[in-house]
């Protein structure tokens, strides 16, 4: 009778473990997010040349040269595109993508029910996590401290950018800016808000004078060559005709 109840025991022991490690290995399979690389250029990760279609694991450090790029893919969760002169480190789960930007200008793209989030050293950019985003945060003048900015501009779904006590929306098709370079600074000129370049040292006010001047001669020109007559006699010689 004992001998029975030992083994009626072990039987429900046994079936308890054989479920706990079914469950287990399912978890750790829903889990097993594989992050692939494909790089162009010089790219490195935690300080050593990356190579195409290598796995880079959660908590890498990837690194951008100028002239070069790179792409993590995620599987089905997204993807992290590093552009040029761009440094992150890259955690990443089943449920999240989160880049820490140092440098440069990192880009997302996620489905809806992944948390992606991009820190950098003036504010947190959060994307919604109920429709897929694909978004670009720009430290643009990052490497200097004093001077850091965030800039980030969404392209499909939907982000917060916060920033000590403020937060922005920033939906589809705009953009936003956080955090304000101090005094000495060099201007953090965002694409197409550069001034045109000096011209053999004639400033923007001058070049935009010359050019105003210009402008008008050209008018000047039509006006008075729709007020006159060219003849041209035999013997070569070009007449202009007065005003009729």
């Amino acid at each position: 009778m004992l001998g029975k109840i030992l083994i009626q025991k072990f039987m429900t022991l046994f079936t308890a473990l054989a479920v706990l490690c079914v469950y287990t290995t399912v978890s750790l399979a829903a889990n097993d997010v594989k992050g692939e690389i494909t790089v162009t250029g010089q790219v490195t990760v935690n300080g050593q040349t990356a190579v195409s279609n290598s796995t880079v694991v959660t908590g890498s450090t990837i690194t951008t040269a100028a002239n070069s790029s790179a792409t993590v893919n995620l599987g089905a969760n997204g993807r992290v595109e590093l552009l040029p002169e761009t440094s992150i480190t890259l955690k990443y789960n089943a449920n999240s993508i989160i880049a820490i930007l140092s440098a440069g200008k990192v880009r997302i793209s996620d489905v809806a029910g992944i948390s992606s989030t991009v820190t950098t050293k003036s504010a947190t950019v959060v994307a919604d996590t109920g429709q897929a985003n694909t978004f670009a945060v720009d430290i643009g003048c990052g490497n200097d401290v004093k001077c850091s900015q965030t800039y980030v501009e969404t392209t499909t779904g939907l982000v917060t950018l916060r920033t000590g006590n403020t937060t922005k929306q920033v939906a589809a098709g705009t953009d936003a800016t956080a955090g304000v370079g101090q005094q000495g600074c060099q201007p953090c000129f965002r694409p197409g808000s550069a001034p045109p370049p000096a011209i053999a040292g004639i400033g923007g006010a001058a070049l935009a004078a010359i050019l105003l001047a210009a402008g008008g001669a050209a008018v000047a020109a039509i006006i008075l060559g729709s007020d006159t007559e060219v003849n041209q006699d035999g013997g070569g010689t070009i007449v202009v005709s007065p005003v009729q």
